[in-house]
């Protein structure tokens, strides 16, 4: 999943970017609001998490452009205006969520994880196929009712094929689902990571579409 930080307190943009990199997100991080505008509209992001007191462009005015542009990605505010206009005009402005600082990033990665849910139509918040089940907020995976062991990335690729099951996920898509922008990416990443899930769950378990990608039928 493709996350976007506006924010430019440093400490907390440190902390938010480590913590959702070890619940297997990728995290793009910009301190400046124009940079992060620049960022919106020439890439797809799963969810925008937007400080109000930008440099350059403030949080406000980048919401609105969001959604002006008609651009439907998420947004969680994050700020320390938790006055009741704040919150009222932040929500009315398009935000779909609003978190006042300071915040547990526990309940963060969780308001990540309901808004998931909400923009790919799913109320269980487990994803199942088959045999195999896969948690989210745990970074559990059980197959035949036993444990199995992924990586991070591993976890990010499955999810990601259990999020859109019965549709191909080109090699690229999936990629800029585990990597943000200033991280190397070896070519052959992708198919590493499938053939150890393949080796974990079954050859048959993840399909190739040649031309297309990889799926879960």
């Amino acid at each position: 999943m493709r996350v976007l930080l506006a924010e430019d307190d440093v400490v907390l943009g440190d902390g938010v970017q480590t913590w959702l990199g070890l619940k297997g997100y990728a995290v793009d991080w910009f301190r400046d609001g124009r940079e992060a505008q620049q960022a919106i509209r020439s890439a797809d992001y799963d969810i925008v998490l937007l400080d109000l007191g930008l440099p350059s462009v403030d949080g406000m005015s980048l919401l609105r452009t969001i959604r002006t542009g008609n651009n439907a990605t998420p947004v969680i505010v994050i700020t320390a205006r938790d006055g009741l206009r704040d919150r009222v005009g932040g929500l009315d402005t398009g935000a779909d969520d609003y978190l006042v600082k300071p915040f547990e990033m526990e309940e963060l990665a969780a308001r990540i994880r309901a808004l998931e849910r909400r923009s790919n139509h799913r109320t269980n918040p487990v994803l199942s196929h088959g045999e195999l089940t896969l948690d989210p907020a745990s970074m559990e995976v059980t197959y035949h009712g036993a444990g199995v062991s992924v990586s991070p990335r591993e976890f990010v690729v499955l999810r990601t094929l259990l999020e859109n099951k019965g549709k191909p996920i080109s090699r690229s898509k999936l990629e800029n689902s585990m990597y943000a922008w200033n991280s190397e990416v070896d070519s052959n990443t992708v198919t590493v990571h499938i053939h150890n899930l393949r080796k974990k769950l079954g050859e048959a378990f993840i399909v190739t579409k040649r031309g297309f990608g990889y799926l879960v039928e």
